[in-house]
This record gives C-alpha cells, sequence and structure tokens, in this order.
C-alpha cells in the first residue's frame, strides 16, 4: 500500500509528492524545493521515515515544478522521469526562472521519458502512466488503480484547470485531455493536484466550472 505526503513548496505554492510503500520504497514526484530549508525539509523526512528513494519522476517541467530536480538527482543518484515532450519546457526552464525572479540550476542529468501506459513499480505497488496533455505539450498523470487516487500535476485542480497561456499549452487539448483520459475513472478517485487541496473525479464532474 502507496502513503502519499505532501510538502507546499517555493512562492508559486507547488505540490511536491513523497510516495511510499510499505516496504519504504519510495518516489519523488514534482520536486519543487527552491530554499535551502525546502531541500532540508524534504531530505529529513525522507531520513526520518528511513525510506529508499527509487524514481524522480515530472508530471511536466514548468519551472516551480523543477527546482528540486538537481537536488534529488545529486543527493539520491536519481535520473529525471518525464514524458519527451517535456524536454523543451525543462530546458527553458531556468529562463523562466529568471523572469519570475526566481534563477536556479537546472537538472543536466540523464532523461527518462515515459511514455502512455508505462508502469512504475514501488514494490508491490504500481503507478500507471497516463498521458494529459493541454496544460503542458508532455503532461503526465501518475494513476493508482489499486489504491484509486491520481497525482495530476497542473492538469486538474478543485474547480479549476491547468492555465494554458504558457508556451506549448492549449485550451481544447486540456480540456480534451480531462474528459477523455481523467473522467473515465471512477468518480471516487482522489485527485492530488500540483497545486491546492485534493479533490475527486466525482466532485470535479460536479462542480467544475471548466468542465460543464
Amino acid at each position: 500500500m502507496l502513503t502519499v505526503k505532501h510538502f507546499t513548496f517555493n512562492p508559486i505554492q507547488e505540490n511536491t509528492y513523497v510516495l511510499y510503500s510499505d516496504k519504504d520504497a519510495c518516489c519523488i514526484i514534482d520536486p519543487g524545493c527552491y530554499f535551502g530549508n525546502e531541500r532540508k525539509t524534504l531530505q529529513d523526512f525522507i531520513e526520518d521515515k528511513h525510506l529508499m528513494p527509487k524514481y524522480l519522476l515530472n508530471t511536466h517541467c514548468h519551472l516551480d515544478h523543477v527546482f528540486g530536480n538537481k537536488f534529488v538527482y545529486e543527493e539520491y543518484g536519481l535520473p529525471l522521469h518525464l514524458h519527451e515532450k517535456e524536454e523543451p519546457v525543462l530546458k527553458y526552464a531556468p529562463e523562466a526562472g529568471l523572469r519570475w525572479s526566481m534563477p536556479f540550476e537546472n537538472y543536466r542529468g540523464e532523461l527518462i521519458f515515459l511514455k502512455e501506459g508505462d508502469i512504475i513499480k514501488l514494490d508491490d505497488d504500481e503507478l500507471k502512466v497516463l498521458f494529459a496533455p493541454g496544460h503542458s505539450p508532455g503532461s503526465i498523470c501518475f494513476y493508482c488503480e489499486a489504491q484509486k487516487f491520481i497525482i495530476s500535476g497542473d492538469v486538474l485542480f478543485k474547480t479549476s484547470i491547468g492555465r494554458t497561456d504558457l508556451p506549448g499549452g492549449d485550451f481544447e487539448t486540456l480540456i480534451n485531455s480531462i474528459h477523455q483520459t481523467l473522467f473515465t475513472l471512477p468518480d471516487d478517485v482522489i485527485v492530488y493536484s500540483g497545486h491546492g487541496e485534493p479533490t475527486t473525479i466525482g466532485f470535479e464532474k460536479k462542480h467544475n466550472p471548466f468542465l460543464k
């Protein structure tokens, strides 16, 4: 069984996730730790829980989701897993950081590309990769069917959706991704978003004003 732990990091208030199994293997999703104390918070949690980091995963590569990639790579030796269409977004992230007055050093290690249907295994538990572009060209979500939750990145929020005015974004593509990919999941699936509080698929079907 997977436990979901989230941290809210950086001035953009991004949700970083650590998912860990009963046998202490873990993955780190979208490490947004920008400041030194945020990196220490993440590191201390992993140490205090005696976790063994196995994967570094990005749902997408906008700057607030990748600030901590380099730190996680250097600290735990984990190569970055992402969709291939996010590579140019990752490369652009430091320039975006300068525009937001948040300079940072980008990850420069190996890139391992994920695609729709790939399985991330943490001991006996599994996450399935779902391709959901629109907020960014290569946005992916990580779905745990057994426990009915999804890490959605910035695809879907409680009563909102990801912005589509950034390079590579497309409103119609995003809406289609939500309807064709996320809204085909059971209504009781919990949605852990890249910002804000959790929601459920069923709640968003009923109450999300962008998806009526």
